[in-house]
């Protein structure tokens, strides 16, 4: 009887066993490759109507229809976007909930706030570049300069009146790396947005801005204000009589802000890989493609690894400017 006894209990932890190993165990591949089986969300840390929320709506779009499940936009406002970020690396990693990060709330970022909450290449999978466009240098109408060496020329001839508008970390990293390589000088004037920038150049309140497309081209093209540059080494198709910064003397001066979609970084590696391939159809579908370059922007071109090394570069690229240049930004 005793024997039995023992043999009952045996089995019966041999079976307990069993089953906490099974629950303790990772989800079946079945599982994942059902991926997605509900709504995923792409978390956008800037508020409706803007450049990044509207990039994430136009990609959210042609996912749904790829991936057959709804793909909701969600505006989480603030810090430039990094409560955003900190938001989606605090959701669980199983691909349901998405960030659509700025180069402002991840690349600038990890370069000027040490005490950052997360790491964008370690604490998330890039999975997908959206979009990338440079910056625009201009000045008023009535400037007599007419290149970026007769920008830097006037400026250092009248000091008291050199300065720049500037609405982000971003805009005020570009203006102050060329400052760096051309002994211009310049003190920052800052403005709540991009439009307010390009209007101040305009009513002659501050001497230059170097700012994103979607604000500059059309009172470029209405004759309001002057291009005298494009950052990085290629002329822009949207504004293709300005010279690149390159072509001015300033290979240096190559800025490209971005924006993409990453997943937490302990996202199952098979979701990722989904995700990766329905994301570059996304971008690359003609529709898509067009809406963007329509916006001023490039769209997104390579893989996730391509875009992980160019996040990376921009980290160290951008924390060599801050420390050369003395700068302190407040969180």
């Amino acid at each position: 009887m005793q024997r039995r006894r023992c043999c009952g209990r045996a089995r019966l932890i041999a079976a307990l066993t069993f089953v906490l190993l099974s629950a303790a165990a990772p989800a079946p591949a079945h599982a994942q490759s059902d991926y997605p089986d509900r709504p995923i969300r792409l978390i956008v840390g800037f508020a409706a109507g803007g450049g990044n929320d509207i990039f994430a709506r136009l990609v959210a779009a042609k996912l749904s229809d790829l991936l057959g499940q709804p793909v909701v936009v969600e505006n989480r406002p603030g810090a430039g976007g990094r409560l955003s970020a900190e938001y989606v690396a605090n959701q669980s990693a199983d691909g349901y909930t998405l960030l659509v990060g700025a180069s402002g709330a991840m690349s600038i970022a990890a370069a000027i706030y040490p005490d950052l909450k997360y790491q964008p290449t370690k604490t998330f999978v890039p999975l997908a570049m959206i979009a990338s466009f440079p910056l625009f240098m201009v000045i008023a109408t009535d400037n007599p300069a007419q290149t970026v060496n007769e920008v830097v020329a006037w400026a250092k001839q009248h000091p008291d009146k050199a300065n720049y508008a500037t609405t982000s970390p971003s805009f005020t990293i570009a203006t102050e790396l060329l400052k760096l390589k051309s002994g211009m000088p310049g003190i920052a004037i800052p403005y709540r947005s991009s439009n307010d920038m390009i209007f101040s150049v305009i009513s002659g309140q501050t001497m230059t801005a170097i700012a994103d497309p979607p604000p500059v081209v059309p009172q470029v093209k209405a004759g309001k204000v002057k291009a005298v540059a494009v950052t990085g080494a290629e002329r822009s198709a949207q504004l293709p009589q300005v010279p690149s910064m390159a072509e001015a003397g300033y290979p240096v001066v190559d800025i490209h802000l971005w924006s993409g979609v990453f997943a937490p970084a302990a996202t199952p590696p098979a979701v990722v890989a989904k995700l990766e391939k329905v994301l570059s159809e996304a971008i690359r579908d003609p529709i898509v493609s067009e809406k963007l370059i329509n916006m001023a922007v490039d769209p997104g071109r390579g893989s996730n690894e391509d875009f992980r090394r160019v996040i990376d570069a921009d980290i160290v690229k951008y924390k060599d400017v801050v420390e050369e240049a003395h700068l302190h930004f407040e969180e």
